[in-house]
């Protein structure tokens, strides 16, 4: 039976405006860009990660905010192979609690499918899934949205397998080296940097994109194992997944109230009353989501207005009417915030109209 995450679980379910992903990527893409003599601090503000919210144990993004993140690094690097630096800089502590639970795992395979069951607390942006086949062991990423730019889907696809591989030389042996890794994406111009790290075959253009484990790397001994650590900390985990499950289940009801009401919005008081609770106590909730109301609806309005700029029939002075802004202008000026360039930037050649 494969090991994979239960539906409801499943990273790219949720809106992509939720605020659930821990921001380990993120964190690591910001020492890593710094040696290129790039700051990655002016995009992780324009997102609304300042350094105060960057350095948080209780912050949590969105899809929408990481991938736009990476977008930019990617561009400010000019390398298109970042994602295998911020995956080979990783280490296990990152993880937190899931990395303690991987390295008491009992065998090599035990850790990885412990990663897969617990994948969302620790900040992975693509789906993962592992099962046997015949007598090797398989680990597959799925990106958790079809339609994600392509410089970002390369970028977490490289970064999930180089951090696999990395954390499992520094967990379980220097020595490790995959059966052979398969990307879906074309092939490079420049391979170097692949073989280099994974030192295996390496396939590219392929149906999907996974790592295969030999037989004897699947079934070997974690160094730290320890079956009672291992147990205790199971526990400590799935409570902080009915925790997780708690708070993405707040946010996508306020995303979907909010979507529902454009172009009205409904005030925070008012939604606080929807859920029979006090302003206070849902403003401290969206806190410790790591986010504000103020911040769903900009995410909300920023994905409505997204999906309005691909119809070339609407008028921008419709779009703005629609998704509840007072004006062009200030419809402007959102979107300026967003992507630093006017609307009809954004919109297909043959739909754009100045409205």
């Amino acid at each position: 039976m494969p090991s994979q995450p239960a539906a409801d679980d499943t990273p790219g379910t949720s809106r992509s405006t939720s605020a659930t992903i821990q921001p380990n990527i993120l964190r690591y893409l910001a020492l890593v860009t710094d040696t290129y003599g790039v700051d990655l601090q002016p995009e992780l503000t324009r997102v609304g990660l300042d350094e105060t919210v960057m350095r948080s144990a209780e912050l949590r993004v969105s899809y929408r905010q990481g991938s736009t993140v990476i977008r930019s690094a990617v561009e400010l690097t000019g390398d298109p192979h970042l994602g295998l630096r911020v995956g080979a800089a990783q280490h296990l502590t990152a993880w937190g609690l899931l990395g303690f639970a991987q390295m008491a795992a009992d065998t090599l395979r035990d850790a990885i499918e412990t990663g897969v069951r617990f994948q969302n607390l620790s900040g992975a942006m693509v789906v993962w899934s592992a099962d046997a086949e015949g007598a090797s062991f398989v680990l597959r990423a799925a990106l958790p949205d079809p339609a994600l730019d392509p410089a970002v889907a390369v970028f977490l696809v490289e970064e999930a397998f180089a951090s696999v591989v990395t954390l499992t030389r520094l967990s379980a042996g220097a020595e490790f080296v995959p059966q052979s890794v398969e990307f879906a994406f074309p092939a490079p111009r420049d391979t170097h940097p692949f073989n280099e790290l994974f030192q295996c075959p390496v396939r590219f253009a392929a149906t999907e994109n996974r790592i295969v484990f030999s037989p004897a790397w699947a079934r070997r001994p974690m160094p730290g194992r320890d079956p009672v650590t291992h147990a205790s900390t199971l526990e400590l985990l799935e409570e902080q997944m009915a925790t997780r499950r708690d708070q993405q289940d707040l946010l996508e009801v306020l995303e979907i109230s909010v979507a529902q009401s454009l172009p009205d919005v409904p005030s925070v008081v008012e939604q606080a009353r929807r859920h029979a609770s006090s302003e206070r106590t849902l403003r401290r909730r969206l806190a410790e989501c790591g986010t504000t109301y103020e911040a769903v609806v900009d995410g909300v309005r920023r994905e409505r207005v997204e999906q309005l700029l691909r119809r070339p029939e609407l008028t921008i002075r419709d779009i703005a009417r629609q998704t509840g802004f007072s004006d062009v202008r200030a419809l402007r000026r959102a979107v300026h915030r967003w992507h630093g360039v006017a609307p009809h930037r954004l919109r297909v050649p043959e739909g754009r109209r100045d409205g």
